[in-house]
């Protein structure tokens, strides 16, 4: 029991560091690309990592299962801080882009490893509790990040808002080291599902392509370029993630499409609330910014309640019930549109919307562990985490074009933009009774993570 909770610990303190990157450096960005002058290849810096991200997923699932997950989290650690070390010595946009394809690889190897070193260190019953912890170590990085980040730049420089994460996240690896060697793979034969998803490779670089041409025509207003990355996520991302996914085949591909339609709902409304709130009625950034504070505490809260009381629920409920959630925060900041309705609305609103996802997200995780063999893991594990890459993204970059394309035309485009996020939250709120198997096979005999487990300690 030790060894796990230091172990939790240690994974914990990782997501933080992830987490305090993803919002410091959104945070610091500004700046950074004015003194590269690289203000034309703004939305390459976001999307580059976010697409190396999706291939190393793909290739983080297949070696988690075929040789465990230690390894993956020290090559992911190290490549992230070798990325954060890149950027924040750079001396042009270009070698600034640079670290940020090779960190975003590094946090996609740690993504998939955390998932599957839950799903093989601890037993099913403790799932819910870490995967809650996993979703809260996002909150403290909410909250402060975006603070911390501009005191950075003002007073040391905005290099150092990427050197002094890299130098706090480096000794992190040496912590969970110890506790996850002994978690091993299946022996990668030609005939296991790690070894096969060794060919998804080429589609994740695929995907990844698309994803590269989404961000760059969203920001550019290129509509071809848009229809180009489209058709190649179209065409390479169901190879990535498993058959029936985008169907809604019952069982496990309807757990990652349901996910994967939550996180684009939640993403897509919170991408366009403070811009409504800075440029429609008036508030400063850090007042607009308080009202994703608020989703982001709730979205903790609703984590842990999932974790301690929310087993009395089927998953089909908590999930029917997050997504359900995030449709009224996303109803909210559509009213918001309307003068007469008061800013508090929205706040309450998005309050709930985190609240659905502190619900829904957490319970999918769980899920995609109970539902896959202990050799598909990883790649199961790493379906979803592409699934909600290719989602928030395709709808991104459509929320994105719908809205420049209709800016002219006022509160219009507010709401074409709130309502591209509504309908995910609606879809897979009507699709989440189908996360359920038609047949579930029950377990004979003590858990093996426990076995393992103790023998490791």
């Amino acid at each position: 029991m030790q060894k796990r909770n230091a172990l939790t610990v240690g994974m914990v303190t990782l997501v933080t560091f992830v987490a305090f990157e993803a919002v410091a450096v959104t945070a610091a960005m500004p700046t950074v690309a004015q003194a590269l002058d690289g203000l034309a290849l703004y939305g390459f810096a976001f999307g580059g990592p976010f697409a190396t991200g999706i291939v190393a997923t793909v290739a983080a699932g297949t070696w988690c299962d075929r040789r465990g997950p230690a390894r993956p989290i020290l090559a992911g650690v190290v490549l992230f801080c070798l990325g954060l070390l890149g950027a924040g010595l750079a001396t042009g946009i270009w070698t600034l882009i640079a670290g940020r394809l090779v960190q975003g690889f590094g946090g996609g190897l740690i993504t998939v490893a955390l998932y599957v070193v839950v799903g093989r260190a601890y037993p099913a019953s403790a799932h819910p509790r870490v995967f809650s912890a996993l979703s809260a170590a996002w909150v403290l990085p909410a909250v402060v990040g975006p603070a911390i980040a501009g005191l950075i730049v003002e007073h040391l420089g905005w290099r150092w808002v990427f050197l002094l994460i890299a130098i706090a996240t480096l000794p992190v690896a040496a912590v969970i080291g110890p506790h996850v060697r002994p978690i091993g793979g299946t022996a990668g034969t030609p005939g296991t599902p790690g070894a096969r998803a060794g060919a998804r490779i080429p589609w994740a670089a695929g995907v990844a392509a698309g994803v590269l041409l989404l961000h760059w025509g969203g920001q550019h207003g290129g509509l071809a370029l848009v229809a180009g990355g489209l058709l190649l996520v179209a065409v390479c991302g169901p190879r990535l993630v498993p058959s029936g996914t985008f169907g809604a085949r019952r069982g496990l591909p309807s757990v990652i499409l349901v996910r994967g339609l939550a996180g684009a709902a939640f993403m897509q409304a919170d991408v366009f609330i403070p811009l409504l709130l800075t440029r429609e009625r008036g508030l400063t950034p850090s007042l607009a910014g308080l009202t994703l504070t608020a989703g982001a505490l709730l979205w903790s809260a609703g984590s842990w309640i999932q974790a301690r009381q929310g087993q009395r629920f089927s998953p089909a409920a908590r999930l029917r019930t997050g997504l359900s959630a995030i449709a009224l925060g996303v109803l909210s900041a559509v009213a918001l549109v309307a003068p007469a309705v008061p800013v508090a609305a929205v706040v309450a609103g998005w309050c709930v919307a985190g609240f659905g996802m502190g619900l829904a997200s957490p319970t999918a995780s769980t899920l995609v562990l109970q539902l896959s063999r202990a050799d598909e893991q990883g790649v199961n594990s790493s379906a979803l985490s592409v699934a909600d890459s290719l989602l928030t993204t395709v709808v991104l970059a459509v929320g994105g074009a719908v809205f420049a394309a209709l800016v002219a035309a006022g509160p219009v485009a507010y709401v074409a933009a709130f309502l591209i996020a509504l309908l995910p939250a609606v879809a897979g709120a009507l699709l989440a009774g189908r996360v359920a198997p038609g047949s579930t096979a029950t377990a004979v005999g003590p858990d093996p993570r426990e076995l393992s487990l103790s023998r490791a300690e």
